[in-house]
């Protein structure tokens, strides 16, 4: 089910946004389909004062859905690569309003190559990435996990 009809927009991430992303991390089904595993709360606000908003070389906004905060798509440098990462809470999954966020970000994010790796078995997060021209490029082991990398040129 797509929700064309709702208002998808990014802005600058404000520090009220933090808890919606903590309670978005903390969602068992998001955990289980991600295979990431969410920090506890005084460690999660740490990594994203200290490594998310005061490192000046990542890119951050939050998703808002009709004014509401919906979730964060994120470009940082890891090395000489530059990847993306994106996290929306559930309510917002499967009605398109990713495709369009990422869509959005792409524009204002303008670095290429641009990389992402998703849990294999992360099929909506592997769909999204499909959708917006990324392109396979190999897989890489997180811990135990099998991750899908992508590029974007």
């Amino acid at each position: 089910m797509r929700d064309d009809d709702v208002d998808v927009r990014l802005r600058a991430v404000v520090e009220a946004d933090l808890e919606f992303f903590l309670a978005y991390e903390h969602d068992p089904e998001a955990v289980r389909r991600s295979r990431f595993t969410p920090r506890p709360r005084d460690a999660f606000m740490r990594h994203w004062k200290a490594k998310v908003l005061g490192d000046d070389t990542v890119f951050v906004q939050t998703v808002t859905v009709d004014g509401e905060v919906a979730g964060n798509f994120v470009a940082w440098w890891d090395g000489d690569r530059r990847f993306t990462g994106y996290w929306l809470g559930r309510p917002y999954w499967g009605r398109g309003i990713g495709s369009r966020a990422l869509a959005l970000f792409l524009e204002r994010e303008q670095n290429r190559p641009l990389y992402a790796d998703p849990f294999s078995g992360n099929a909506g997060s592997v769909r999204l990435l499909e959708k917006q021209g990324f392109r396979r490029d190999g897989v890489v082991q997180h811990g135990d996990n099998e991750h899908v990398v992508f590029v974007l040129s």
